[in-house]
């Protein structure tokens, strides 16, 4: 009896170290140093295709902080950010924590005209955990693209940063920060940023911030409808901004609309919508045009459905249900030449996204997975200056993500295997719904470290992003370290 009991009493302890032992190990081998350098994390990809043409480079290595815009040029546009933690009002009067750029949020709008040198002076007043800016839908120089730990450190209270690049493309672009970006974004770091043509069409121009503050839905920081006259026949550009975590649907009631812009790239050939809404993802942005009737009345751009930009008379046009439809961008407009042949790619990627039990930095969780692997241990996508590059995008995870990708924006080839046939949808913020499969191209003409991750902020912060690196190009900044570069 007694041997029988000893007996039992090794077998359990060795039970418990079969499980033990293991566990322990993940949970070391998954805590992060304190400083590290994302080129240092995961492992190398180079996805390079066999017969590809090969792009002969410069072996001068590139440190990030040089791939900035011309120091002699002097700016057209200048304008300084001065961020705070503090109590903010939003437009409608009610009072909530958060965060400002210069005592308001939305932050101030930024406007420039294409071909034009933006000159940002950050300064840090009050947010404790540091703060950056990263232009989202910009592509800036690689050292600008406001990455904390990447392309520069976290601007501490009291210090402040200066970013500097040309806007050459015309479009609805928005800043906000990529520090803690999972709260500071949610809490109020973010604004517009509008690029006009040199020779802008003679039309109502409308910015629209769709922005949840602690549950507190907004648009442009109001709780209510936002207003705009609009005299009949007028025509009017809305510019749909979603600063959220999740994708909104907008549409139109009151008049036919057509979508002539996605991410800051204009559509080839938008027809007429009707009984449609269009689906922006989050981080994404939507160019809606619509013509006011000609014989008088409001139309009514509805963002998420609770609240609208009303074009006219402010009880012109009640509320209308969400249409049953929603337009497929595979399929709108007509089709233009890209510029480069995506069938003949220098490098090919797959991004699979999944979900499992593990440790992240040593916290037992459900994480997020990139090609079957935790954070760190994720890919580092490598490419050449000049490359073609192709990636297939794939979402087995369970919920959506909105992919976006620093420094580039991708044309979509193909979705679930299915061809694009309509005009060319040029992205920087992809909606990835679950089950879901993309093929995207693009051209590797920005050198850098670029971020491509989960637009879900907290899912980023959870291990939903990799890096984009080209050849050659190192940076000297760390995660973590003394300025406390926040992983995202």
């Amino acid at each position: 009896m007694i041997l029988t009991r000893r007996v039992r009493l090794v077998a359990a302890c060795a039970a418990t170290l079969a499980v033990v032992v293991p566990l322990g190990w993940l949970w070391q081998a998954s805590r992060l140093p304190r400083a590290y350098s994302v080129m240092d994390m995961g492992y190398a990809d180079g996805g390079r295709q066999a017969g590809g043409p090969h792009h002969h480079q410069n072996a001068a290595t590139r440190d990030i902080t040089t791939l900035v815009a011309d120091p002699a040029r002097r700016p057209d546009v200048e304008v300084t950010l001065t961020a705070r933690e503090q109590r903010l009002r939003l437009a409608s009067g009610r009072e909530i924590d958060g965060y400002t750029f210069n005592g308001r949020s939305p932050g101030p709008q930024i406007t420039a005209v294409a071909g034009q040198l933006v000159q940002v002076r950050l300064v840090n007043e009050s947010v404790p955990g540091g703060v950056t800016l990263h232009w989202h839908g910009v592509d800036v120089p690689g050292g600008e693209d406001g990455v904390a730990g990447v392309t520069q450190d976290a601007v501490r209270i009291g210090r402040d940063f200066v970013y500097r690049f040309i806007v050459r493309r015309a479009g609805t672009f928005w800043y906000h920060s990529h520090q803690l970006s999972h709260e500071q974004v949610a809490g109020g770091l973010f604004g517009a940023l509008v690029v006009r043509p040199a020779r802008p069409p003679a039309a109502l121009d409308v910015v629209a911030l769709a922005h949840l503050y602690h549950g507190i839905r907004t648009v442009n920081g109001s709780e209510s409808d936002v207003t705009v006259p609009a005299p009949p026949g007028a025509t009017a550009r809305v510019r749909v901004v979603n600063t959220d975590n999740g994708p909104t649907p907008v549409w139109v009631t009151g008049a036919a609309w057509r979508l002539v812009a996605v991410d800051g790239t204009e559509l080839h050939g938008p027809t007429a919508v009707e009984r449609a809404a269009v689906l922006v993802t989050a981080g994404g942005r939507a160019d809606l045009e619509v013509t006011m009737p000609s014989g008088g009345g409001s139309v009514r751009v509805q963002i998420g459905g609770p609240l609208s930009v009303v074009l006219g008379h402010p009880s012109g046009v009640p509320p209308s249900a969400r249409p049953a439809a929603t337009l497929d961008l595979l399929t709108y407009g007509s089709p233009a030449p890209l510029g480069f042949d995506p069938a003949r790619p220098d490098r090919a990627f797959r991004y699979e996204m999944g979900r499992r039990p593990g440790f992240l930095d040593g916290v037992p969780g459900l994480y997020w997975t990139v090609n079957g692997h935790l954070y760190p241990d994720v890919p580092m996508f490598t490419v050449a200056d000049g490359d073609v590059v192709r990636m297939t995008i794939v979402n087995g995870s369970g919920e959506v993500h909105p992919m976006h990708l620093h420094g580039h924006r991708a044309v979509v080839l193909a979705r679930d295997g299915v061809p694009a046939t309509g005009s060319p949808w040029w992205v920087d913020s992809l909606n990835v719904e679950n089950g879901e499969s993309y093929d995207i191209a693009f051209l590797a003409d920005n050198p850098g470290i670029w971020v491509d991750h989960c637009h879900n902020l907290p899912h980023a912060r959870e291990g939903l992003l990799v890096h984009l690196m080209y050849e050659n190009v190192t940076t000297p900044f760390r995660i973590g370290g003394p300025a406390g570069n926040s992983r995202e």
